[in-house]
């Protein structure tokens, strides 16, 4: 009988230790799996896919690509929490929001390479002060891209945009905070002004634009523009630099005092394999990567050095690179209060349900 107990023992001792090392395994399993890849969330077509391999093959690491197509929608899922992104690519202001709402760590710049080599008037902006949360990865304009084969005197300024003579030839970046800018700038408010006076003011001039607007659109503008459908879009640089290497007829103007805007390589709070986001930081740092990256997105790099290395025809391109005389009266957008967001809404949905 006794022998027979201890059978049974030695089995369930045996059972013990099998369940404890088989879960040790799946442990060690399990956090190599996480040191070894790197979920990055990122907009949509917004890096050569070839440097995503050149950095697998470099690093060791394997990228778990996802990608996003508005701020609001990457804000939503690193709060969510379901996935644990390892970097992701806010905007100027929803650096601002999630820095705020503890959603992002604080970088530790002696981690980080090159820091030196991005331009000093993309460092230490309004919206992250001492870049705490932030690295530059692309930066840009928001303007009007014309067709000269239908408009014969080119806009400069945004007032220029609601003469007549462009009825019906417009086409609008479907965003609020865009189309709000362009017309808080002609009267020269603060694009991110909490002022309800000067609101309703450029409110009822939007109105007045109406007639010239044909459409508001996403990424669509750019093939209408592309195949000469359209005269006039008001468009972010990065997409102008795509139609006008396609159409020779098309020209980008900055106007006066509009949205420059910046995206940002982040690492969430939330992330797990954070030496794996550095890696990959400066691997983005590095000149030859980051002009690469430019070359293909179409897109500003922030890197002085990988400026450097573009063709001299990208480089010195003023609609692209522009003075800094060009834009120093420019605005980032500031995150807004909820409320202010929802002000800010209300009118451009008005707005939307008079076109």
């Amino acid at each position: 009988m006794k022998k027979l107990l201890y059978f049974f023992l030695g089995i369930v001792a045996i059972t013990v230790l099998l369940g404890f090392v088989t879960n040790r395994m799946k442990a060690a399993d399990g956090l190599k799996t996480a040191n070894n890849s790197l979920t990055i969330f990122n907009w949509g077509e917004y890096i050569d896919p070839a440097l995503i391999t050149k950095f697998e093959k470099q690093t060791g690491y394997k990228v778990n690509y996802m990608t996003f197509d508005s701020n609001e929608a990457m804000y939503a899922k690193v709060k969510q929490g379901g996935t644990a992104y390892d970097i992701v690519v806010p905007s100027d202001y929803m650096i601002e929001k999630m820095a705020k709402e503890h959603l992002l760590m604080k970088l530790d710049h002696k981690k980080i390479n090159g820091l030196n080599d991005d331009d000093p008037k993309l460092l230490n902006p309004a919206f992250d002060p001492g870049n705490q949360y932030s690295v530059p990865y692309f930066w840009g304009t928001l303007g009007i891209v014309y067709n000269d084969k239908t408009v014969k005197n080119p806009p400069k300024v945004w007032n220029d945009i609601w003469s007549p003579a462009y009825k019906n030839s417009i086409l609008l970046t479907d965003s609020v905070r865009d189309v709000m800018a362009m017309v808080l700038s002609k009267q020269g408010y603060s694009l991110n002004t909490t002022n309800k006076k000067e609101l309703d003011i450029a409110y009822k001039d939007l109105l007045k634009l109406t007639p010239n607007v044909k459409a508001i659109l996403g990424d669509e503008i750019m093939n209408y523009m592309i195949n000469n459908e359209t005269p006039m879009a008001v468009v972010y640089s990065g997409q102008a630099a795509e139609m006008t290497s396609e159409n020779s007829h098309l020209h980008y103007v900055i106007p006066e005092r509009t949205n420059i805007w910046y995206d940002n390589l982040a690492i969430p709070k939330t992330a797990k394999n954070v030496k794996g986001a550095y890696a990959f930081i400066n691997f983005m740092q590095e000149p030859k990567n980051a002009a690469q990256n430019a070359e293909w997105v179409g897109y500003s790099t922030p890197n002085m050095k990988a400026k450097s290395l573009l063709p001299k025809a990208v480089r010195n391109d003023k609609e692209f690179y522009p003075d800094e005389s060009v834009i120093k009266d420019d605005e980032a957008y500031k995150n807004l209060s909820p409320y202010w967001t929802g002000f800010y809404n209300d009118l451009y949905l008005e707005f939307k349900m008079h076109k």
